[in-house]
């Protein structure tokens, strides 16, 4: 009777329902446990391997955590000096015009030090995908307070938590740029649940495709998590990203093709 089920259930064939991209290299993910950055690196390598554009693509990425991007996207990627990413990606862009071009740049980079290279791409409308991670943190270099930190967030460098009388509130990127005439599509998704990354990935299809069309700048913004940043476990960042981080950086597309 056991051996017979036995030999039922071993010729059933099992749907195969997810693999992982060939898009991704062979190496592990060495993020903190519970980092944002690993689900939307396998995302943006699940929509170019799905559009097919792996030898059409090239990514520019700086210093950071999103330094280590070379690593795991296994297509073409060139480095940029801190918060130049954009700079970097519009000279690729006007040299290489066919290709598909993408910047993935941190808080730290993007909305601190590259804040004029963001604001003049943007405003030009520089046919490139900018995706910008915002954990509200600088998550390599110690957990300093960002331009992204939240007000009374405490970090290594506001252990009293953020003063916004002394350092002003939380510089809203996506937001600004919705108002430059260049941003073609700007929106801003999560990835710490199913739903979220369902739509990032909408957003990214969206966004190369927009691309093609030489329609202007894309930009997506993804709120995160930085456990080590946070000094948090994994689980407790979730609740902090979805009782603090979202209310002050609302989920939603923020500026969409008119025509």
């Amino acid at each position: 009777m056991n051996e017979k089920l036995y030999l039922e259930e071993s010729e059933i064939e099992l749907e195969q329902v997810y693999c992982k991209p060939d898009t991704l290299t062979e190496l592990p993910f060495h993020y903190c446990p519970g980092c944002g950055h690993s689900v939307v690196h396998r995302v943006l390598m699940e929509v170019v391997q799905e559009l097919g554009i792996q030898e059409e693509i090239i990514g520019v990425a700086p210093v950071g955590c999103s330094v280590f991007a070379y690593h795991y996207m296994n297509v073409d990627m060139q480095e940029a000096p801190h918060g130049r990413a954009s700079a970097v990606a519009t000279g690729i862009k006007r040299v290489l015009p066919d290709k598909y071009v993408f910047s993935y740049q941190g808080d730290g980079d993007l909305a601190a030090i590259g804040t004029s290279e963001t604001i003049h791409t943007v405003n030009r409308g520089e046919n490139i995908l900018m995706i910008f991670i915002n954990n509200g943190i600088y998550g390599m270099t110690g957990g300093q307070m960002a331009p992204t930190s939240l007000p009374g967030q405490v970090t290594s460098t506001s252990p009293y938590g953020r003063d916004v009388e002394k350092v002003g509130n939380p510089i809203k990127i996506a937001d600004m740029l919705c108002l430059l005439t260049g941003a073609y599509y700007v929106t801003r998704q999560v990835v710490h649940n199913p739903n979220g990354v369902r739509k990032l990935k909408k957003a990214l299809l969206k966004s190369f495709e927009y691309q093609k069309q030489k329609k202007g700048t894309c930009f997506v913004e993804v709120v995160s998590n930085c456990p080590s940043g946070w000094k948090m476990t994994p689980v407790q960042t979730i609740k902090y990203l979805e009782e603090q981080m979202i209310p002050n950086y609302p989920i939603g597309d923020l500026k969409v093709p008119q025509n």
